[in-house]
């Protein structure tokens, strides 16, 4: 397989995040690359393990560093929160979609560095989601299936 078995769009990261939506999407409602790894325990492929979601890391183009999102929930204006973390939630014919942050509850560090300085030990949806442009990354890192709502 290669990059997003269900969608041509000409943007591999595009179609990639197309492919979690609509794994993440039947879960709620031969290759074995990381992302696919993922997916496929995702939809239960190597036992089912009623996970939801599978993290992901975007790099931007050109500079090829880890995309850093921000936001605030709306009770929290004053709380910017950051994450490298996103559960993609959904993914436009254009290749705009929406984000999740993902972030570990017990992590105090609303602005970490880089992905290694954020605690990951049990990320979570944060319910602040962003909307990027597919076309401004070149890279993604799919982490193992996670449950991430609760």
């Amino acid at each position: 397989m290669s990059c997003g078995k269900h969608h041509d769009s000409g943007n591999c990261v595009c179609d990639i995040l197309k492919e979690i939506v609509a794994a993440q999407n039947d879960v709620l409602s031969d290759c074995n690359t990381s992302c696919e790894q993922s997916i496929g325990d995702l939809l239960g492929d190597t036992g089912g393990s009623g996970h939801d979601t599978v993290p992901v890391l975007l790099y931007c183009k050109g500079t090829c560093k880890p995309f850093k999102g921000y936001g605030a929930r709306r009770d929290s204006i004053e709380h910017i929160k950051s994450s490298f973390y996103f559960r993609v939630k959904d993914v436009d014919k254009d290749c705009c979609a929406t984000l999740e942050l993902l972030r570990d509850p017990d992590d105090k560090d609303c602005n970490p560095d880089s992905p290694v300085d954020q605690e990951t030990g049990h990320l979570r949806a944060t319910g602040i989601c962003i909307t990027v442009d597919l076309f401004c990354f070149c890279h993604i890192t799919c982490l193992p299936a996670i449950t991430a709502l609760s």
